[in-house]
């Protein structure tokens, strides 16, 4: 050490046996003062470090009290600390920084002032590292407020000292790392004393004032104080108005405030300021996916630096980022890439996912069957408790398959090899409810409606009624059997359970039960409250809740606007259906819904090739939207002969996608019928009038 230098910690000398104190130029070896302790004398130890190397009072007792702490005897150094003045250490740092600079030199360059400076800092670290070390002694016995009250003072004598805050230059090193110490320790002090409100306080006073902490502790101090935010059950208030820098963005709870907290830190990830800590990313995952922005969680993985992880293990957390925010596309396409045969194609909770998403479209319905199929196989091997979901997967799979078949025969086979995976995940999983509601549909959409009700049933009494789908699968069943009024009851129940902003579905659901009964005055009303509760519930979400489409299977404004239209429709009162219609135009613009709509506004007008033109325009926006290729047929029909063969076409397509639609075969029996094909019309004719007696009052596919 060189002269007028002060260290406040034990030097090894040549010999790494030997340990010495070096202050002021000066050496003792411990053992000397080791002795003394261990014989009990703290007085005359305190005396031979005050004579041997040329220290007041709190600086040999700082010098002791971190030697006792170093050898393990943490009640000894308390007693040592005890005693030490705070204050004295104050004023000479006040003092020292208040001196008028000299321009006198020093041969290694340094002004006099300045290498005064140096020593003062030197003299007030030992103070503050032994007040430090006070509060991890209060620690380790359990006295936890008693630590935080000292590792608190020890921040407020700095701010005394640098009432600015600590300045990037003339600061020695240990002082610096003496305060980021205690500016870390103090918030988790309060925590686990259990005094939240200081906690946040101080988490707030190490992150908005200037300590001038390196960026790795900074950042760990962001993800702790992140933590707390979203698990600690304290509701934390908003910084204070002071705090607040004009024009920026003020977090409303302890939910934004940890997310903003987590990305400030993954930014610094991405820059190469801190060092990567996977933690951080695994606390915003869940953050994110509370409050269902996952697109944006996906968007701060493809930020995350090359080699901070490894690509498959992106590909797969982006891929479930993507799924979450409905992205699928781009999922699938992630998953494709870390299940190609050079990556990890056997990986379980890829195959999965990859699964599930295919499950949700009939377009990749086969390219899921294989994936779940490989799952099940790997399950049996390692994982034999995933067999059960890969069952699952394949049954959902295969059933949309089906939906997609161009014949009978392979329909049927499909639709049974569904039923039958769902089955055997049942006998695994019998404690799972979405198995159970998921073959409630199934069932439902094969018109098999007792199976369908006796599931529906299983799903309510497993959920105890908390689930909206379950008393909606319940209440179409029960209409899919004609069984309107205890349809009605049925949600007249769900909705006494259900919170005003989740009734939606149920409202939507009693309009259209009214309707069936043809008690068009009171749908109406329905429909008007339904419209209210979705414009209030627009208001009070905000920007998110104005876009025409909301997630979960909610009821959305525009179909209620669109619901009211086809009523007025229904009752030929053309100018408010019209006033609806174009209501719903405004909030989807481009709709088949809305335009099959106008077309049979059209259409009871005796406006037929308006409305032709209408259902045409449908199909060039969903090909496969059968509402429309059913009444393009019944149009064509009524053209003479020639367009028979156009119109049976259109009707039976209608019936490859749905084969279950008895408007369908109704309109495909009277093309039979007047083209002279009277077995066939019956047929057709029969097999309507069976599928009309079972028609929910809508589609099953709304709540699956």
């Amino acid at each position: 050490m060189t002269g007028g230098q002060l260290s406040g910690s034990a030097q090894p000398d040549k010999d790494p046996s030997v340990r010495q104190f070096v202050a002021n130029g000066v050496s003792m070896q411990t053992s000397e003062v080791e002795a003394k302790l261990d014989e009990g004398n703290i007085q005359e130890a305190e005396s031979a470090l005050r004579d041997g190397l040329s220290l007041n009072f709190e600086e040999a007792r700082a010098l002791l009290g971190k030697l006792e702490y170093q050898r393990g005897n943490v009640e000894g150094a308390l007693r040592v600390f005890d005693g030490i003045d705070l204050h004295a250490a104050i004023q000479r740092m006040q003092q020292s920084l208040g001196d008028k600079p000299t321009t006198t030199t020093t041969k290694k360059g340094r002004t006099r002032s300045e290498l005064g400076s140096v020593v003062s800092q030197n003299a007030t670290n030992l103070v503050l590292e032994a007040i430090y070390l006070k509060a991890k002694s209060l620690q380790k016995l359990g006295k936890l407020s008693e630590a935080a009250e000292e590792c608190k003072s020890v921040l407020d004598a700095v701010e005394k000292i640098f009432p600015d805050g600590i300045p990037d230059v003339l600061v020695e090193t240990k002082l610096q790392e003496t305060v980021s110490h205690a500016v870390e320790l103090l918030p988790e002090l309060w925590k686990q004393a259990g005094h939240y409100t200081e906690a946040m306080a101080a988490y707030r006073r190490a992150l908005l004032s200037q300590w001038n902490v390196d960026n790795d502790r900074c950042a760990r101090i962001q993800k702790a104080f992140a933590v707390f935010l979203l698990y600690s059950g304290f509701d934390v208030s908003p910084p204070s108005l002071a705090a607040q820098v004009e024009g920026s963005y003020v977090p409303k709870n302890n939910l934004e405030e940890a997310i903003l907290l987590l990305m400030i830190v993954m930014r610094k990830f991405c820059l190469g300021k801190a060092k990567w800590d996977p933690s951080v990313l695994e606390h915003l995952t869940f953050a994110l996916s509370i409050c269902s922005q996952t697109s944006v969680l996906a968007k701060q993985l493809e930020e995350v630096m090359p080699g901070a992880m490894h690509r498959i293990e992106r590909w797969k957390a982006m891929a479930l980022a993507l799924n979450g925010a409905g992205q699928n596309n781009s999922a699938i396409e992630l998953l494709r890439k870390s299940l190609h045969p050079h990556e990890e194609p056997d990986d379980i909770m890829s195959l999965l996912l990859a699964a599930k998403i295919c499950s949700e479209n009939v377009v990749f319905a086969a390219e899921g069957v294989k994936y779940a199929e490989k799952a099940i196989v790997n399950a049996l091997e390692s994982k034999p408790h995933l067999k059960g979901v890969g069952l699952r997967m394949l049954g959902l799979c295969l059933g949309k398959q089906a939906k997609n078949s161009s014949s009978d025969s392979e329909r049927s086979r499909l639709q049974s090899e569904a039923l039958k995976s769902l089955d055997s995940a049942l006998a695994l999983e019998p404690e799972n409810s979405d198995l159970t509601f998921e073959l409630g549909i199934q069932y439902a959409e094969h018109r098999n409606l007792d199976a369908a009700f006796r599931y529906a049933k299983q799903y309510l009494d497993a959920t105890g009624g908390s689930m909206i789908r379950g008393w909606r699968l319940l209440a179409l069943v029960l209409s899919a059997q004609q069984r309107i009024s205890e349809a009605e009851v049925v949600t007249d129940a769900a909705l006494d359970e259900t919170s005003k902003w989740d009734q939606g579905p149920l409202l939507r659901m009693k309009a259209k039960l009214k309707v069936s009964q043809s008690l068009h005055k009171d749908a109406i009303e329905t429909y008007r409250y339904l419209l209210a509760l979705v414009q209030a519930q627009r208001k009070s979400c905000g920007a998110l809740a104005s876009a025409p489409q909301v997630e979960d299977g909610n009821a959305n404004e525009y179909e209620v606007w669109h619901g009211l239209a086809k009523l007025y429709s229904i009752l030929s009162h053309w100018k408010d259906a019209e006033v609806c219609l174009g209501k719903a135009r405004t909030l989807k613009e481009y709709s088949p819904e809305t335009l099959h709509t106008e077309g049979v506004m059209h259409e009871k007008q005796g406006r037929i090739n308006e409305a032709l033109a209408a259902y045409v325009n449908a199909l060039l926006l969903e090909p496969k939207y059968v509402p429309c290729k059913i009444l393009i047929g019944s149009v064509l029909s009524e053209m003479g002969p020639k367009m028979l063969p156009v119109s049976r076409t259109l009707l039976s397509d209608a019936l490859r996608i749905e084969p279950t639609n008895y408007m369908a075969w109704y309109q495909l029996g009277i093309v039979h019928k007047v083209d002279g094909r009277i077995a066939d019309a019956v047929d057709c004719f029969q097999a309507a009038s069976i599928l009309e007696e079972s028609e929910p009052i809508e589609s099953f596919s709304f709540i699956s």
